[in-house]
């Protein structure tokens, strides 16, 4: 079984990328589905997350108050690392039984949409590595319309991650997703051909 990494920056379209891997029947573990999880009300990840940061981390149902724990970590590095010593763990475990799962069924390539896979030294071993990218004003414009941030609090959140040049250095395959959803996947098909895992 191929084991295939798909990163790139935020905002810069990995979604869009990893949604046509699922639509050509390739099983993708979501790093940041799996990253909800484990800090849902009653995980052990959410109880250090409370004990570390207090119980105003947390909304009045109990769960996890996103926006305040980000408006801390991000401009905290060593806030934002004890965020990560609770919650990359548990992730890797997860996304390792679900890996195992696909594999007894038989898949014969599976996708780890991981934001921050060559930042955590590829943790999942992926063997080719897939980098989204989009140039920097549009990734800075895209983050800004989705998460309603200000261009300092998009600025902070895209500085958090390495630089987008460095990840594309690092990748197998550079996916340009500054065009249409239609070349977009005409460049993952062309990964796929070269990987023997499409034919037509």
């Amino acid at each position: 079984m191929l084991k295939l990494g798909l990163t790139g920056g935020i905002a810069t379209g990995k979604s869009t990328v990893a949604n046509y891997f699922r639509e050509l029947g390739i099983t993708v573990i979501d790093a940041d589905q799996i990253a909800r999880k484990v800090v849902e009300p009653g995980m052990p990840a959410l109880v250090d997350i409370k004990n570390e940061f207090g119980p105003d981390i947390l909304l009045p149902n109990g769960e996890l108050d996103r926006q305040k724990l980000g408006q801390i970590v991000f401009s905290d590095p060593a806030k934002l690392n004890m965020l990560n010593h609770f919650t990359h763990p548990r992730v890797h475990t997860m996304m390792q039984e679900l890996s195992e799962e696909a594999q007894k069924q038989g898949a014969k390539a599976i996708v780890y949409e991981v934001p921050l896979l060559l930042e955590t030294g590829n943790a999942m071993g992926a063997e080719k590595i897939i980098v989204v990218t989009v140039p920097p004003a549009m990734q800075l414009q895209r983050l800004m319309e989705r998460d309603g941030l200000s261009q300092d609090g998009a600025n902070k959140r895209i500085n958090a991650q390495m630089p987008m040049s460095k990840k594309e250095e690092l990748a197998d395959y550079v996916i340009s997703n500054a065009g249409s959803i239609e070349e977009t996947k005409q460049q993952v098909d062309a990964i796929l051909h070269a990987l023997q895992l499409k034919n037509s």
